[in-house]
């Protein structure tokens, strides 16, 4: 089995200010997935947040990309914006079912980002954790949660998660909490502050500790600086995804790529 590496993106792949600032002028719409396959390392499939996709569409995907790209996939609205978790079982079972197997080795991990309002009920969030499935189709499957309230910032929700082998998404942001305890296989961390004002919308310092955090992620280790509300777990390597989200979003290609070269 390969060791553990570190996967960089952004979200999605089409979004009109790209092209002229990351896509070459006059790239073909149709090429732009290959052209962010061949710079950057990974994404996230936004549109299965909005509505199901079919299987040949998933297969189209991954031919378009190179060995070794990844794609996290964005879980269903509606399966994460309800009031009671734990009644979203159909809606998990169609989402998982849906064809995203047809990625192959290019599907990385299931995102499942919750409303800013939705607080920790551990009797709930438990019962959600077990509507997610190991395998589909005979492949296995990688689960992240994005929880975006305070409330969640407790070490018996971190537990939870570790005992389900979840991920916890490490978010840096404005709006939401940080909650960087690893759990699960995976460190999965979504960055959204860049800004216009920087031309790869962080500074180079910025950039810099970023590569060194993941580099002490990928090693399974818990760096320094971060509020955790747990015990950190020993050391055990994890593949590692960060993504540059939101923020001056026009930017957030060109931080992938600047923290790609520093990887």
């Amino acid at each position: 089995m390969p060791a553990p590496s570190i996967h960089v993106g952004v979200g999605g792949w089409d979004f009109d200010p790209w092209r002229g600032t990351f896509y070459p002028v006059g790239l073909a719409k149709t090429k732009q997935l290959e052209y962010a396959g061949a710079h950057l390392t990974a994404t996230e499939i936004n549109a299965t947040y909005y509505k199901l996709q079919r299987p040949e569409l998933f297969e189209r995907w991954a031919k378009a990309v190179p060995d070794g790209f990844k794609f996290a996939v964005k879980a269903s609205r509606f399966c994460t914006n309800r009031k009671v978790l734990g009644e979203g079982g159909e809606g998990v079972e169609k989402f998982c079912a849906q064809g995203l197997t047809e990625l192959g080795d290019r599907l990385g991990p299931i995102l499942w980002q919750f409303m800013g309002t939705k607080r920790f009920d551990p009797q709930d969030f438990g019962a959600f954790l077990k509507l997610l499935p190991q395998r589909q189709n005979g492949v296995k499957l990688s689960h992240v949660v994005e929880p975006r309230h305070e409330s969640f910032r407790n070490a018996e929700f971190v537990g939870m998660a570790r005992a389900a082998g979840v991920g916890i998404v490490f978010a840096e942001s404005d709006d939401y909490p940080c909650i960087p305890d690893l759990s699960g296989n995976i460190v999965y961390a979504r960055l959204q502050r860049s800004r216009e004002e920087e031309e790869i919308g962080y500074s180079a310092a910025e950039l810099d500790g970023w590569a060194k955090v993941a580099k002490s992620w990928v090693k399974g280790e818990s760096p320094d600086g971060f509020p955790y509300s747990a015990e950190p777990p020993a050391p055990t390597a994890r593949e590692t995804y960060v993504f540059f989200i939101a923020g001056e979003k026009v930017r957030n290609p060109l931080a992938a790529q600047a923290l790609i070269e520093r990887l």
